[in-house]
Formats: structure tokens, C-alpha cells, sequence
């Protein structure tokens, strides 16, 4: 019942987010700074329109590694060395189950989830048999020896949480 209850203050935080920014859960643009990356697929962009609080952003197709796992301070280092304090563009898709926004981030119009991958920064994010939104950029990367890519001992971020569950 706790569980229940704690989902439904996140998911209710997350729809006064998306109301008072004006946007729908389903599809919504806006433009924002960057104020703070959390980690490789994560980081807070704070509205242009009303300004107010930093809206925590989950990057949709990715996953990069935990901050805690071999690869993660390299993946949280190079998203943060491009995107900090930069305008971008947010393509929010839905809220997760944490309640952040997720969608894409881009920058100049380039889609930086791609581009995490493209450097061998994350995996595409595969979902039962799809292998991802970024398998190409993924597949061209492993090829390169690019980044994690170039550790054959680098492992998904979801056999780590598995396996070790949550950094914090």
C-alpha cells in the first residue's frame, strides 16, 4: 500500500509538472538550459517558458551506466562536458515509473541520445527482442572499439542493477 502510495505522489508531481509547463505527458516540446547531469542518461533542464524549477529528464532510447559502475563517470563526464549550461531542445514522450520526464534532448538539433551512444558513452536501450532506437549508432561504435565499447568486460546497466541494484 505504501508502494501505491508513493507512486501516486510521484506520478501526480509529474502531471502538475507537465500542466504547469503547459504540455501533455504524451508529446510535448520546449526549450530549457541545462542546470545539472545527474549521470550518462540523466540530467534537469529548467523551462525557458516560466522558468522555475530544473525538470528532471530520463534520455528516452539510452542506457548509460551507473555512476557507480565501471563506465559511468566517463558516460556522466561527457554528457555533462556537452550539454551543461547549454539551451536545448526537450521532446518529452511520457513520465517513468521515478516520475521524470522521459524524451529526447537535443542540441543544435542533434539528438544526444544518439550521440551517447555514437561515442561509445551508453547502449541503445532494448526493450524484449527491439534492439533499440540507437542500434545502428550502437553497432557503429563497437566496431570503432569506442569508449565502453572498448572493454570487453563492460556490462549493460541492467544486468548491474540486477546484479548489484541501485548505486545510492
Amino acid at each position: 500500500m505504501r508502494h501505491l502510495a508513493e507512486r501516486g505522489r510521484r506520478w501526480g508531481g509529474a502531471l502538475v509538472l507537465a500542466l504547469g509547463l503547459g504540455l501533455s505527458c504524451a508529446a510535448a516540446a520546449w526549450e530549457g538550459t541545462v542546470t545539472h547531469v545527474t549521470d550518462g542518461d540523466t540530467a534537469w533542464v529548467r523551462p525557458d517558458v516560466g522558468g522555475g524549477r530544473p525538470v528532471k529528464l530520463r534520455l528516452d532510447g539510452i542506457d548509460a551506466p551507473e555512476r557507480c559502475q565501471a563506465w559511468g563517470p566517463q558516460a556522466s563526464t561527457a554528457l555533462a562536458a556537452r550539454v551543461l549550461r547549454q539551451r536545448v531542445e526537450v521532446e518529452g514522450r511520457a513520465v517513468d515509473d521515478h516520475g521524470r520526464l522521459l524524451g529526447r534532448l537535443l542540441l543544435g538539433g542533434e539528438d544526444l541520445g544518439a550521440w551517447m551512444v555514437q561515442q561509445g558513452h551508453a547502449w541503445s536501450y532494448r526493450y524484449r527482442r527491439s534492439l533499440g532506437p540507437y542500434a545502428e549508432q550502437e553497432r557503429q561504435a563497437r566496431a570503432q572499439g569506442l569508449g565502453l565499447h572498448a572493454d570487453p568486460a563492460a556490462e549493460e546497466p541492467r544486468w548491474f542493477r540486477r546484479d548489484h541494484g541501485p548505486c545510492d
